[in-house]
């Protein structure tokens, strides 16, 4: 691993600061890896350091070991910079993606092109001969992707579907839209923010056809995001589809390259969700749909010349079935999927599990003809990437407490390795007969090394970090407790990565014990810790980080002072936050709250329905998860924050929340953040708000 250490940083620059310049010492850290069918070639993105967020495509060459630059965003457009459509910022907003130049790129299965958009213009990449061209696209390129075969690219653009030639000629539309509402090759919001599914179109392997999503947002209800900070400015509308109110409408279409069109069928009406799509190299489609209430699901094959579907199987879950990896065919035809089964997330392979009792898969790296290489855990807090033969065999490919990933590409295989033991991520190119190799990682050293303590609290053993800061001696002092959570569906906060608690050392060094709980509800323990939050996450989240406070008081007898604990978060978090000094002001005396979730009947459908049901069927379970209920209960110092421009969390939580605790006469403080979103990318604004943030609880909590 090669790390650059700090550039232009005095001693007196805050880690706030540091923090929100290097996006969290991501910068330089190579992303989006693919290695080319032969194994020859790896291709990533990486900015040139460790602080410019502008993304360029690199080619590593496995023989010699050298990297070359392909692209360099600056170069291409010169003093005009990047300029983002709408349609671009809220993709990149749904995948939370900070940085800018290339945040993807596409390559065709002979390797002989590339593509990427850049500042909404499309380009091309001739890699034999290293030339980069840009083509005559129509509006702003969304997600252009090259047909396997390298002949033709096609692009989502205006609502419409758009193919052009590599060379720049024949630019069309395939499928275009009827009505300002109706769009064609991107993913829904449902399905960007909620399903990690980010694509809306996907070609067939003989390049000659694709499958498009089609979505109209007719029916769902509009919301308008205003910027109060310039009231002369019009509030932008938002299609947001809330609990309980009707979904976008969603079809899969067969279209070939003269526009022709074949819809997908399937039972619509039974299952709304289309989840996953997948086209495997012989030409049959596979995909996912999942029931509204999201209790089942079904897999299908598809024969794209009728539209008709098959189903290959139906997973059911009396709580509900995750969406994991998408379900393929593996060379010769089985049908390989993760599925939860027997309390396991597992492999399986024509509904026959693979994977033995105590690992949990965690995703799918390649299926092979004889092996799935999936990405795996056995202790939660580490992921390995391992080998599960068809025959039940298991070869684990990395070891540590770390967290790995994996691509795979003929006889070579990248691997990215983040550890406790040190702050950084190495990336290894392996090829068969002979020794690994770095690909260079030019991320900025961080200022301190975290010192983490991990422990089981209570009786679930819920995976607790616990940071002190750097100079206390164990014994010699009390100090107040900082719960540092995020507590919910999907966030995984305590991890075999050193970089994951950069923030919470810096934390602790301001005077915290900070402590860091995963509770039920976060990934990697299984199918019954997971489903525990079903109707309930206040009461069950918020329970497991008093869990977390007794066992590290237990742990710590000499070092922590439970008459002084404070909690911040951030989205879920934040929820979990203020939940806690409205709940449980015995055990939590203060709370930042970032953008939290207050009135859940306002946040999305497939998130929220997933655990807590259909407002309109059970309103009692959303009366028992909210926070407006709780206002006149309030007795500690609650700082609530919000991005006034946040179209995920919209600003109506923080609004509703603070109109109920000013009506029941309870004192609070509220910090609105003029044009900020979800994220809180801006430099400036990231460091002020954390000491802001920490100035509040040491003020609250007599540090």
């Amino acid at each position: 691993m090669s790390e650059r250490q700090p550039t232009n940083q005095s001693d007196a620059t805050s880690y706030p600061r540091l923090a929100a310049r290097t996006q969290r010492f991501t910068l330089g850290i190579p992303r989006n890896l693919t290695v080319s069918p032969d194994g020859a070639t790896v291709r990533f993105i990486r900015t040139p350091d460790g602080v410019t967020a502008q993304g360029q495509l690199w080619e590593y060459d496995v023989a010699t070991g050298t990297e070359s630059l392909l692209v360099d965003p600056v170069a291409l457009l010169g003093e005009d910079g990047e300029q983002l459509s709408p349609e671009e910022r809220s993709r990149r907003e749904r995948s939370r993606e900070g940085t800018g130049g290339l945040v993807g790129y596409d390559v065709d299965k002979t390797g002989r092109w590339a593509c990427f958009t850049l500042s909404g213009q499309l380009w091309a990449v001739h890699l034999g001969a290293r030339a980069v061209h840009s083509l005559a696209s129509v509006g702003a390129v969304i997600d252009p992707r090259l047909d396997p075969t390298g002949r033709l690219i096609a692009y989502a653009s205006g609502g419409a579907l758009r193919v052009i030639g590599v060379n720049g000629q024949d630019e069309r539309a395939l499928v275009t839209p009827e009505s300002d509402t109706e769009v064609w090759g991107q993913a829904e919001f449902i399905a960007a923010e909620e399903m990690e599914r980010f694509r809306g179109f996907w070609w067939a392997p003989d390049g000659r056809s694709l499958l498009v999503e089609r979505f109209d947002d007719a029916n769902v209800q509009t919301w308008h995001i205003a910027d109060p900070e310039h009231p002369e400015r019009t509030p932008v509308a938002r299609r947001y589809p809330a609990a309980g109110t009707p979904n976008s409408d969603v079809t899969l279409w067969h279209v070939d390259l003269e526009g022709n069109r074949t819809e997908i069928r399937w039972d619509r009406a039974a299952y709304e969700y289309l989840g996953r799509v997948s086209w495997t190299p012989d030409g049959e489609p596979v995909i996912q749909v999942l029931s509204r209430d999201q209790k089942s699901s079904q897999i299908l094959s598809v024969d794209v010349a009728s539209g008709r579907t098959n189903v290959l199987r139906e997973p059911t879950d009396p709580a509900w079935v995750e969406l994991n990896a998408g379900p393929r065919l593996a060379p010769g035809g089985v049908l390989v999927s993760v599925e939860d089964h027997e309390g396991w997330r597992r492999v399986l392979v024509d509904g026959s599990p693979i994977t033995p009792d105590g690992w949990q898969v965690r995703g799918i790296v390649d299926v092979f003809e004889d092996c799935v290489v999936a990405t795996a855990s056995q202790e939660p807090v580490e992921v390995q990437v391992v080998r599960f033969g068809f025959d039940g065999t298991v070869t684990p490919v990395t070891e540590g407490a770390a967290v790995h990933n994996a691509v795979i590409g003929g006889p070579t295989t990248v691997i990215t390795r983040s550890a406790l033991e040190a702050v950084g991520t190495t990336v290894m190119v392996h090829r068969e007969g002979a020794e690994p190799a770095p690909i260079a990682v030019v991320s900025e050293a961080p200022p301190h090394q975290p010192e983490v303590r991990m422990l089981l609290a209570g009786k679930h053993e819920l995976r607790t970090a616990v940071l002190f800061p750097r100079d206390h001696q164990l014994g010699s002092a009390k100090l107040p407790v900082l719960m540092d959570p995020y507590g919910g569906p999907h966030g995984q906060r305590v991890v075999a990565s050193a970089r994951a608690f950069l923030e919470a050392q810096w934390l602790a060094d301001q005077g915290f014990c900070v402590i860091v709980c995963d509770g039920r509800g976060t990934p990697g323990r299984g199918h019954a810790f997971e489903r525990s939050i079903l109707e309930d996450f206040a009461g069950v989240t918020l329970d497991d980080q008093v869990d977390a406070v007794a066992a590290v008081a237990q742990a710590y007898p000499d070092d922590v002072d439970t008459s002084r604990v404070g909690i911040t978060g951030w989205s879920y978090g934040g929820y979990l936050a203020a939940l806690a000094v409205l709940r449980r002001p015995d055990v939590f005396h203060a709370a930042v709250a970032g953008a939290p979730v207050t009135e859940w009947r306002l946040y999305d459908t497939c998130y929220t329905e997933r655990y807590l049901g259909d407002p309109r069927a059970v309103p009692e379970v959303y009366d028992r998860n909210s926070l407006l209920p709780l206002a006149p209960a309030l007795e500690r110092p609650l700082m609530i924050i919000h991005g006034l421009a946040d179209d995920n969390v919209v600003a109506a939580h923080t609004l509703q929340l603070s109109s109920a605790l000013l009506a029941a006469g309870r004192p609070h403080t509220v910090l609105p953040l003029s044009g900020v979103t979800h994220m809180t990318p801006q430099e400036v604004v990231a460091e002020n708000l954390k000491l802001l943030q920490v100035a509040f609880l040491k003020d609250a909590l007599g540090v």
